[in-house]
């Protein structure tokens, strides 16, 4: 009995698909529990319907589209995800990169993971407009231009419904706290279940 018991198990492993959020501050859930972050939410949204799955939370406080591309090859050798969800940009944005650029990196990210018959998902980041608004125009058209280009899923918002709301948020203003947390893991949810479900 104990040897079916054994081989169950390893079957289960055997099919366990892995999902990584590739990210920075907004991601590791600076200023909150990492139970609080919204990738941890997530993950406990997904036990239920999606038992075969398991979440790994990649993201690091100031990264940017270039971090996240030169860490990127480690991560696919390591972890061998199904499915890379990519939350970066925001760093690149707030310290006035060029959009091309950023356009550039989340590409070269993209084409590391197809690679590797890796998928790949976005989540799509606004600029406030006292950075000037050209600036954030531009800033917010690469998202849907790449996501075209590439066709790939695309999240417009990472933070629909939490930015600019103080209640949602550290003292910082930017970084959001537990409730604002759980607002987007709920957002992310919506966007990732059909996702999973064609993994």
């Amino acid at each position: 009995m104990w040897r079916w018991a054994l081989l169950l198990l390893a079957a289960a492993v055997l099919r366990a698909e892995t999902v990584v959020f590739l990210g920075d501050s907004l991601t590791a859930g600076h200023g909150v529990a990492e139970r609080e972050a919204w990738p941890a939410l997530v993950a406990e949204r997904m036990q239920g319907p999606f038992p075969a799955w398991q979440v790994v939370n990649a993201g690091i406080s100031g990264d940017t589209t270039a971090g996240g591309l030169r860490r990127l090859p480690r991560l696919l050798e390591r972890l061998k995800p199904d499915l890379v969800v990519v939350g970066l940009g925001a760093n690149d944005g707030l310290r006035g990169q060029d959009p091309d650029r950023t356009r550039e990196n989340l590409r070269g990210i993209i084409a590391r993971c197809r690679d590797r018959s890796v998928r790949t998902a976005l989540l799509g980041m606004q600029l406030p407009p006292s950075l000037g608004p050209e600036h954030a125009q531009r800033f917010a058209a690469l998202w849907t231009g790449l996501a075209k280009d590439e066709n790939v899923p695309l999240l417009p918002f990472l933070l629909e419904g939490v930015a600019g709301r103080p209640e949602l948020n550290n003292p910082d203003g930017i970084h959001p706290n537990p409730e604002g947390h759980r607002i987007i893991a709920e957002t992310v949810w919506k966007f990732l279940e059909p996702l999973l479900r064609k993994g």
